[in-house]
């Protein structure tokens, strides 16, 4: 069965605005863009794609997806992320795409092997229907979803959305398939979840440096403000 991966990446203007404890608005949209290049390029690096797609409304994202390898689904407008991967799975299926794997932007720890184990378990025989889901940490986004065919069951992304995902795929009668991988598992939204990334990140990526600059950044000018006291 050929997979295709979908990443969808909205414009990262007045982006992570719950990261604004700890990051500027320019820091926010840096990182949001540096996390998005390090999930593209490690689903780019994935053996066993047919294909990766991003789906935006920005330009800025298509130029970066384009500079990586990755195909483009054009939005006309920011709409959500539900809408935006509802017409990119639509496009697909109607280009062929027997499955895909939707992976959020902002999931800066996962690596090309994560993304392998997820695809060594889709089955081989093309008419098999099928879903796969991956939670996010607390167990209340989703984080990874892999469907064949790629429009088998309604999404809603948003507070709780794996709760809702795992209900559709009971309703479709299909087997509950979950695979809990703690790099795909954390998506970066609040400050804990940036905290953990960096005790948890290997620091090869560009996210990574660009966090850590950007903290020690935040720390010297309240340093300057506070008189070093």
């Amino acid at each position: 069965m050929k997979v295709s991966a979908l990443v969808p990446v909205k414009g990262f203007r007045n982006a992570k605005q719950r990261l604004s404890p700890l990051l500027a608005q320019g820091q926010r949209e840096l990182f949001a863009e540096t996390m998005a290049r390090d999930v593209l390029r490690q689903v780019t690096l994935a053996r066993g794609l047919a294909g990766v797609f991003v789906v935006t409304a920005s330009e800025q994202v298509a130029e970066i997806a384009r500079s990586l390898g990755a195909g483009v689904i054009r939005e006309h407008a920011e709409n959500g992320e539900t809408d935006a991967v509802d017409r990119a799975r639509a496009e697909l299926s109607k280009a062929g795409c027997e499955a895909v794997l939707i992976l959020p932007g902002d999931i800066p720890l996962a690596r090309s092997a994560d993304i392998e184990q997820l695809l060594a378990g889709v089955p081989e025989e093309r008419t098999t229907p099928f879903a796969l889901l991956v939670p996010s940490h607390d167990r209340l986004g989703t984080n990874a979803l892999l469907l064949a065919p790629p429009e088998i069951i309604k999404l809603r992304f948003g507070y709780d959305s794996f709760s809702f995902h795992t209900s559709q795929v009971v309703a479709q009668g299909l087997p509950l398939r979950i695979y809990e991988n703690e790099r795909i598992a954390l998506d970066i939204d609040e400050p804990g979840d940036l905290k953990k990334f960096l005790l948890l990140d290997d620091g090869r990526g560009e996210s990574n440096r660009a966090a850590r600059a950007m903290l020690q950044q935040q720390e010297t000018v309240l340093t300057r403000r506070t008189g070093g006291l």
